[in-house]
């Protein structure tokens, strides 16, 4: 008897506003510092980056992107004792709830645990799968749909297009080109994302 294989568990990145409240600046960057490496000890956790803001600028905002082997071992972190604590320690700290949305689609391939390369490299990657794609899977589908209304024809090139990228040509393509994206370094939730 032939069993079905799971599929491997999906990635799951989450980008995470926090806003000190004033003239707690200092105290509250030390403990979101301490809290991000105390997190690594999580086996879930595959990356962190900490986005402080620029320096001498009249911002009291943090940016968080924070990855999971999965949405599972996301769920578990955000239901830790670890991160109950944190809350506990920072709530008289934040100006306000923390506001948190996944990362998915095109935002998803080009994070890395790094500072996202610029939207100028992630055009061209983009432009890089898609232009081939398109061209060479309108050409292959195209004749075998003969009859049917253009509009059809496009969105069955479309679907697959789709498909092709998601599972396979964005994540070869970011992998084969991370060293160049990486050189240098809208869901909303508050508080925890919902799992």
């Amino acid at each position: 008897m032939h069993q079905a294989k799971t599929p491997p568990p999906q990635a799951i990145h989450w980008a995470i506003l926090l806003t000190a409240r004033e003239g707690k600046v200092a105290e509250f960057e030390d403990c979101l510092v301490r809290f991000v490496q105390q997190s690594f000890a999580d086996p879930g956790v595959t990356g962190v980056h900490l986005i402080r803001p620029a320096e001498g600028a009249d911002s009291r905002e943090f940016l968080l992107h924070r990855s999971f082997a999965s949405r599972e071992h996301s769920r578990r972190f955000y239901e830790s004792e670890m991160f109950l604590r944190y809350q506990q320690e920072m709530e008289p700290l934040l100006e306000k709830d923390a506001v948190i949305r996944p990362l998915h689609g095109l935002e998803a391939f080009f994070r890395s645990g790094s500072t996202p390369p610029p939207r100028w490299k992630m055009a061209i990657v983009t432009w890089l799968a898609v232009f081939p794609a398109v061209a060479i899977l309108s050409r292959l589908i195209a004749p075998m749909l003969q009859g049917w209304h253009p509009v059809a024809i496009t969105a069955v090139v479309v679907s697959v297009v789709v498909v092709l990228l998601t599972w396979i040509v964005m994540p070869l393509l970011t992998r084969m080109l991370r060293f160049w994206l990486h050189k240098k370094p809208q869901e909303v939730y508050l508080k925890v994302p919902e799992h």
